[in-house]
C-alpha cells in the first residue's frame, strides 16, 4: 500500500512539474483565466488541482486543441520541402543562376573565337586583340603543370568521378 502512495505522490509531482513548465513557457497574453501569476501560484499550492485546472482551463488553444477534430487542412506546411511555394522559387533562382552563367560562357566563347580568327593579329580597328587566356600564354605546357581554369585537362590528368 506504501508503494502505491510513492507512485502518486511522484505521479503528482510529475503533473505539476508539466503544469507548471506549460505554464510558464506560454506566451504573454494567451494564457486564460487567470494571470500567469496567479496559475503559478494554485499550480505550487494545490499541485493535483491545479494542474488539472491549468490543463482543462488555463492553458493557451492552439489550432490543433480545439474541438474540431484534425488540424485545418489549409495549414503552412510544416517543412520548407513541403512548401510549393519555397520549392518554385528555388527552381526560379536556379535557372536565373544557370541563365547567368549560360550567357557569360556564350561571351567568353565569342571572345575566344574572335581572337582565333584574327590569329593574334591587330584587328581592324588598330586595336590589339584583348588579353584572355586564349592569347594570354602560347607557350606549351610542362609536364609536370596542371591545367589551368578554362584549360582541359592532358590526358591521364582527368579527374574520376
Amino acid at each position: 500500500m506504501a508503494r502505491l502512495y510513492v507512485l502518486l505522490f511522484l505521479l503528482q509531482v510529475v503533473l505539476a512539474a508539466c503544469a507548471l513548465i506549460s505554464c510558464l513557457s506560454a506566451e504573454d497574453g494567451t494564457v486564460r483565466g487567470l494571470p500567469r501569476f496567479a496559475w503559478v501560484v494554485v499550480i505550487l499550492f494545490f499541485p493535483l488541482v491545479g494542474s488539472i485546472a491549468w490543463f482543462l482551463a488555463g492553458r493557451p488553444v492552439t489550432e490543433g486543441d480545439r474541438r474540431r477534430g484534425w488540424p485545418a487542412a489549409d495549414r503552412r506546411p510544416v517543412a520548407p520541402d513541403d512548401d510549393p511555394e519555397f520549392l518554385k522559387s528555388i527552381d526560379e533562382r536556379v535557372r536565373r543562376d544557370d541563365n547567368v552563367l549560360f550567357q557569360r560562357w556564350e561571351e567568353d566563347l565569342r571572345g575566344r573565337e574572335e581572337d582565333l580568327r584574327r590569329g593574334g593579329q591587330p584587328s581592324p580597328d588598330g586595336t590589339a586583340p584583348p588579353a584572355g587566356p586564349a592569347s594570354a600564354d602560347r607557350s606549351p605546357p610542362r609536364e609536370d603543370a596542371a591545367p589551368r581554369d578554362g584549360e582541359r585537362p592532358r590526358d591521364g590528368e582527368r579527374p574520376e568521378l
